[in-house]
């Protein structure tokens, strides 16, 4: 007969556990199998969550500092605003040193310019109203066109075109090659200039009808002394010998041809005797002579009879 004897228990230290059996997975029912698409569903739903967590943790990093980069930001801009507006002031307050005046000046003076042009200038360099100063120098009696540019940094460049009179006008007038009228305060060396005269408002017309005689006499080896037009349009001109050349107001062309073959066939060798050719004719034109010592005896008889 065997004796039972009970042993005391003793514990076991941790480390001396025996590991717990890992628990095993009841099997799913037949037919609620959980697919494979759902458990890497449920993965990539976790890992989802984490990439979540960690952009909204680095999200909240640099919110502590955007307000510090607009500051910064802000003050970068003042800086350079401030500046540029120095730069500004200092170039407001430079004065103009220098004008240079270019262009062929025969009867302005350039100090007379540059007289001129020194009031505008208060402003100093860049308060310099150029604009202004270029309606003061077309102004002057003997400019037709001027242009101001600034040189850096503190002169100013004035190029200068003076007017090139082509005929008088008037008593007093001049004109330029395009018919524009101006009066400068000398005249006595453009005395001998030929002599334009109409109703206000014709000179450029007339300028051009001037132009045009010139090229067509010039091969007859004609000058004109004067053109006029009067208030019909009916237009007038005198050669240098002092033949009267009566055009009319329409078929200028026409009748200056017609003139040009007369001259050469008949007309040439009489200009002399000639006093007025009158060219208002359809087909022809009327030529009156000069009258001799001749007729003057018998027009002085006839009188005392």
């Amino acid at each position: 007969m065997g004796v039972a004897i009970k042993l005391p228990q003793l514990r076991l230290r941790h480390s001396e556990r025996p590991a717990p059996a890992k628990r095993k997975r009841k099997p799913a029912a037949p037919g609620h199998e959980a697919p494979a698409a759902s458990r890497r569903q449920r993965h990539g739903a976790a890992k989802g969550a984490t990439r979540k967590v960690a952009a909204a943790a680095a999200e909240k990093q640099p919110r502590n500092f955007r307000w510090l980069n607009r500051i910064l930001i802000l003050l970068g801009v003042g800086v350079v605003s401030i500046a540029a507006l120095q730069a500004y002031i200092t170039l407001q307050s430079i004065p103009v040193e220098r004008i240079t005046v270019t262009g062929e000046l025969e009867h302005t003076r350039t100090a007379a310019v540059q007289d001129m042009v020194y009031p505008a200038l208060a402003g100093g360099f860049l308060g310099a109203d150029l604009g202004r100063v270029q309606q003061q120098l077309e102004g002057l009696p003997w400019i037709r066109q001027a242009s101001v540019r600034r040189v850096w940094p503190n002169a100013l460049e004035i190029h200068v075109v003076e007017q090139l009179p082509i005929a008088r006008w008037g008593e007093q007038g001049f004109l330029n090659h395009e018919g524009e009228v101006f009066r400068p305060s000398q005249r006595k060396a453009w005395q001998t200039l030929p002599v334009l005269s109409g109703p206000e408002g014709q000179a450029p017309a007339l300028m051009r009808n001037y132009q045009r005689l010139v090229d067509l006499l010039k091969p007859m080896g004609l000058s004109l002394s004067a053109l006029a037009v009067d208030d019909r349009a009916q237009m007038t001109a005198t050669l240098s010998g002092g033949q009267l050349l009566k055009i009319g107001g329409v078929d200028f062309l026409e009748r200056m041809n017609r003139f040009k073959t007369v001259y050469r066939a008949e007309l040439a060798a009489q200009m002399e005797n000639i006093e007025s050719i009158d060219l208002r004719y359809e087909r022809g034109l009327a030529v009156a002579l000069r009258p001799t010592a001749a007729d003057t005896d018998a027009t002085g008889e006839n009188d005392k009879a």
